[in-house]
């Protein structure tokens, strides 16, 4: 930053004074959002034009009520979406995890920001739980004199190891155009009870995991509770390359199953974000066999190719009788995002003896009436997060059935097994023949 020395302390307001109106601003999503710093720059009334590149927001911002500011979510939450319904400025971004990433080094905005630790003795700010899709976008940013990298430093963001290729997961302090100290309680997750229906979902999955697989698990009470199960199975000798890093995770290692013989990045667990207990990250912190990494560096399909019996387990919001997948979005609502959702089920599918698996209850419940997750046809509007041709195993508490060997009828009948007996019949007429 032409002007300024680098690596200094500042006050929010100091930092947020250095946004300029017509900025794009990025962040990190979840818990790599710098709350200190949306907020301040929330509070410049004098800004316009400014554009809030993140996602799953964790806090309800004041710039969601400015009106300068637009936000612009790759994935959304429950803020996003009151925020949205309220008639704020806001709009999802049709992307995926590592979309986002390609995305903002294409742009280049000028403002990328990130939350880390404090420096440690040599000055090195690491970015903890949460690598995902700013962290190669702010090195860049940092490295930028035309470009503006604000670190917000918070005291309870565990300290984790990256690979050295990737960057290590950190920055050094004298690299970054300042920085602002925030103690903020990391967001955690609730833990969740186990229904019925999710444990008879986790049994039929466990059937599909093979000794020595390699495992990706995404957010939810069905994968916490698959993992739950395989750490207390015989099954061991499993690699962890996960776009999450869950308490589910930390169990299995907690239970001695996971050695990371996987073929890519042997010896440790990688993912790109954290969330969970306060448990799992002080179990983190320091912890040399696990590793944050860009999110290019996990979610890219071509090295999911290389990662031995590569088992991912992901959820969805509907399925149709062709084998749609629809995760993010159901009719004109947008639920969440695409995420990781599309790479992982490609990925696995196509690895050495791997398999995706698709989890989700027969029924759900919408405004007040109980519905079939397995449709005829999705609900117009719906958007489709995975496509019919590269979904492998899907799986209700009814059975569970691989998908990409089947022709169009075949599969469709085996999709309606898989739905509530309630809602069979109509099912099997929508089929006809």
């Amino acid at each position: 930053m032409i002007g300024r020395p680098k690596g200094g302390r500042l006050e929010p307001a100091e930092a947020a004074a250095l946004v300029r109106s017509g900025d794009t601003v990025v962040c990190g999503f979840a818990n790599g959002q710098p709350i200190g710093l949306l907020e301040a720059i929330g509070e410049r009334q004098d800004l316009e034009g400014i554009t809030v590149l993140t996602g799953l927001l964790v806090h309800a911002y004041g710039f969601l009520r400015h009106p300068g500011v637009r936000l612009v979510s790759w994935f959304f939450g429950p803020i996003e979406r009151t925020a949205r319904e309220m008639g704020g400025r806001v709009e999802y971004l049709p992307c995926d995890f590592h979309g986002f990433e390609r995305l903002s080094l294409r742009l280049e905005p000028r403002v990328v920001l990130a939350l880390t630790t404090p420096p440690d003795a040599d000055g090195w700010l690491n970015f903890g739980i949460s690598a995902g899709a700013s962290y190669r976008p702010f090195l860049e940013a940092a490295r930028d004199p035309d470009r503006l990298a604000l670190a917000e430093v918070n005291p309870r963001m565990p300290r984790i190891g990256g690979l050295a290729e990737f960057g290590d997961n950190r920055v050094h302090v004298s690299e970054v155009d300042g920085w602002v100290l925030r103690d903020e309680p990391l967001v955690t997750l609730p833990a969740e009870e186990t229904a019925a229906r999710d444990s008879a979902i986790a049994e039929r999955v466990m059937d599909l995991i093979d000794e020595g697989a390699t495992l990706q698990f995404g957010i939810g009470a069905i994968p916490g509770e698959i993992a739950r199960r395989v750490a207390a199975s015989p099954i061991g000798d499993l690699g962890v390359h996960s776009e999450m890093i869950s308490d589910g995770v930390m169990q299995l290692h907690l239970a001695g199953k996971v050695t990371n013989r996987k073929g890519l990045y042997d010896g440790v667990s990688v993912g790109t974000f954290a969330l969970g207990s306060l448990d799992l990250y002080r179990w983190l912190d320091g912890n040399p066999g696990v590793r944050m990494l860009p999110v290019s560096a996990v979610n890219d399909p071509a090295l999911h190719r290389r990662l031995r019996r590569f088992v991912s387990i992901n959820g969805a919001l509907a399925v149709d009788l062709a084998g749609q997948v629809a995760a993010d979005r159901l009719g004109t609502r947008q639920y969440s995002g695409v995420g990781g959702h599309e790479a992982f089920v490609t990925g696995a599918s196509e690895a050495p003896g791997g398999k995706s698996i698709v989890c989700l209850g027969s029924t759900a419940t919408v405004a007040g009436r109980r519905v079939s997750t397995i449709v005829a046809a999705l609900p117009a509007g719906t958007s489709v997060t995975t496509p019919r041709h590269h979904v492998q195993w899907v799986v209700t508490e009814y059975g569970a059935v691989d998908l990409s060997a089947l022709p169009d009828v075949e599969r469709a009948r085996a999709l309606v097994d898989l739905a509530h007996p309630d809602f069979r019949e109509d099912l099997r007429a929508a089929v006809g023949r």
